[in-house]
C-alpha cells in the first residue's frame, strides 16, 4: 500500500475518532456537566462559567493553541500536522452538531437538573467514558491526538523529570476535576467525572494493547519433561525450556516457559500437579499475544522496515 493511501487511512481513522468523540460530549458529557479532566473537561466548566456565550468546541480550540505552540518542539512534523488536524475537526464538530444532539436530549433523554437521579448520572458518565475513550483510541492509533493536557504533560515531564508524563497528566486531569467540583458546587459531578476518566484511560487500553488477555506460565519442577511433555500433548501448546540455576541449592534446573490462554489455565494446572505436587509455578498477565494458535501477525505495510 502506498503512503499516500496510508495517510487517506490514517485521516479518514483520525475523523472517525473524532465524530466519536463528539458524540460521546455532546450526548452524554456536556449536557449534564459532566467533565472528566483534559482540555474538553475544562471548557466544558468553563463553557457553564461564561453561561454558553462562547461554545465548548471554540473553547477547546483556544485552550489547545498554547499547547501546540509550547509542545512543537517535543514531537515531530507528522505528529503536530495530525493533531493540529485532528484537534481543529473535534472542536469544529463539537459546536455544529450541539444543537442536533441538544434536539436528541430534550426529546429522548433527561435533562440535567438537581433532581436528577445517581443512576441516570451513573449511566452518562460510564457510556460517555468509554466512547470517549474509544473515539480518542482511534485517534492516538494513528500517531495523533486531539491536543489536550497530554502536550502539556511533555513539557511539565522535561522541566520536571522527577515525575512521569502519566503523573504529570493525572495531577493536570485531578486538578480539572477539582475545579469542576467546586464551579457546580456537586462532589457527586466530581466523583462521576472521576469514573468517566477512569473508564476512558481503561478503553482506551484496551483498545490500543489487545483485550485477549493470556497467562505466561514460568513452572519450575525436577519433572520439567514430563510436565513438557503433557503440555505439548494435551493443551497443544509449545514450551520452552530455560536455564536457570537454583541461587540456595547451587543447582541447575530448567524452567518452563508456556503462554496459554485463560480458559486453559485449570488444565495446566492440574497437569503440573499431578506430575510434581511440590512444583512452583508463577503466572504473568500477558496483554496481548501475537503468533500460532492466538491471534496472527499484522501483514507488514509495505514500505515500512524495508530501507
Amino acid at each position: 500500500m502506498s503512503n499516500k493511501k496510508l495517510d487517506i487511512k490514517s485521516y479518514f481513522s483520525i475523523i472517525l475518532g473524532c465524530f466519536i468523540m463528539t458524540v460521546s460530549m455532546n450526548m452524554f458529557l456536556i449536557p449534564f456537566r459532566l467533565a472528566p479532566g483534559g482540555v474538553s473537561g475544562l471548557s466544558t466548566v468553563l463553557y457553564y462559567v461564561l453561561e454558553g456565550s462562547i461554545p465548548v468546541g471554540t473553547l477547546m480550540l483556544i485552550l489547545n493553541t498554547p499547547l501546540f505552540i509550547i509542545g512543537y518542539r517535543s514531537k515531530g512534523r507528522q505528529f503536530l500536522i495530525r493533531s493540529l488536524f485532528g484537534a481543529t475537526l473535534l472542536s469544529l464538530m463539537i459546536d455544529s452538531t450541539s444543537l442536533l444532539f441538544s434536539r436528541i436530549i430534550n426529546e429522548h433523554f433527561i435533562r440535567f437538573d438537581n433532581s436528577m437521579s445517581d443512576p441516570d448520572l451513573l449511566l452518562y458518565a460510564l457510556i460517555g467514558g468509554g466512547i470517549m475513550g474509544f473515539g480518542l483510541a482511534i485517534v492516538l492509533r494513528e500517531e495523533a491526538t486531539t491536543g489536550g493536557t497530554d502536550l502539556m504533560a511533555a513539557v511539565l515531564h522535561k522541566l520536571f523529570p522527577r515525575f512521569s508524563v502519566g503523573q504529570h497528566l493525572l495531577f493536570m486531569d485531578g486538578v480539572i476535576i477539582l475545579f469542576a467540583t467546586i464551579v457546580f458546587r456537586s462532589v457527586k459531578l466530581g466523583l462521576y467525572a472521576s469514573m468517566c476518566l477512569y473508564v476512558s484511560s481503561k478503553t482506551i487500553d484496551a483498545y490500543l494493547e489487545g483485550v485477549r488477555f493470556s497467562k505466561s506460565l514460568l513452572i519450575i519442577s525436577e519433572k520439567a519433561e514430563l510436565i513438557a511433555g503433557r503440555l505439548l500433548e494435551e493443551v497443544d501448546r509449545g514450551v520452552t525450556g530455560l536455564k536457570g540455576t537454583g541461587m540456595y541449592s547451587k543447582q541447575d534446573k530448567t524452567v518452563l516457559l508456556c503462554v496459554v490462554k485463560r480458559e486453559e489455565i485449570p488444565v495446566v494446572k492440574d497437569i503440573v500437579k499431578s506430575c510434581d505436587a511440590s512444583a512452583f509455578i508463577l503466572l504473568i498477565d500477558v496483554r496481548e499475544v501475537l503468533g500460532e494458535g492466538f491471534s496472527p501477525l499484522p501483514v507488514a505495510k509495505e514500505g515500512i522496515g524495508v530501507k
